[in-house]
């Protein structure tokens, strides 16, 4: 189900079991998910979210990770053919991407908006057809599930506590209620969860 359009908004994002998506050391602290990300079913994880998608919304620091990493993966022949579906998709989509501070987009098919993510979504449903992919992104997907703009979660959540770092679900959300629709668990414990929007 959708929300005031024909245009769903679907987010993605790793969590640990206390509900981080970094570790204590900040931003970059990915350790807690490093031995997941490669599993069978974070890889047809990956490949769920980015099919029906037309457009890939992300927050400048993240897009900046991505735009470092993800085409060379594109390019590389040996890649997990999964992995290279993907960052194929990520090269050739529309990327719009929020930032305060960069008005100039340093990447092929890329808009760069300052505004508020509740609006640009808002414009971005009355555009064009297929699903707004909120990529891995949670300064654009925290104001979005405050709003009650996001329609369906890709959720993969790991086998580890780690004991600090940012939380997804801060208090103060508005009480929403959700359908899960597919889950998996891979051999090492993780789970991959897709959850819809009960409207």
């Amino acid at each position: 189900m959708t929300g005031t359009t024909g245009r769903r908004v679907t987010a993605n994002l790793a969590l640990t079991l206390d509900g981080r998506y970094h570790g204590p050391g900040g931003p970059s602290d990915f350790g807690a998910f490093a031995p997941y990300v490669t599993s069978e079913v974070a890889r047809e994880h990956l490949t769920r979210i980015w099919r029906g998608a037309t457009t890939a919304l992300l927050g400048r620091v993240n897009a900046e990770g991505f735009m470092g990493y993800w085409p060379a993966v594109a390019a590389d022949a040996d890649a997990d053919p999964r992995d290279r579906g993907y960052a194929k998709w990520l090269v050739d989509t529309e990327k719009v991407v929020l930032s305060t501070t960069v008005t100039e987009a340093p990447w092929e098919r890329t808009r760069m908006v300052n505004a508020p993510a509740a609006d640009v979504v808002a414009g971005l449903r009355t555009e064009g057809e297929g699903d707004i992919l909120v990529n891995s992104s949670a300064s654009v997907i925290k104001p979005l599930l405050a709003a009650d703009l996001v329609d369906r979660l890709y959720l993969m959540v790991v086998p580890e506590i780690a004991g600090g770092g940012a939380r997804l679900f801060d208090d103060g959300l508005p009480s929403t209620r959700w359908a899960l629709g597919r889950q998996e668990t891979g051999e090492l414990g993780e789970l991959a969860m897709v959850y819809d929007r009960v409207r």
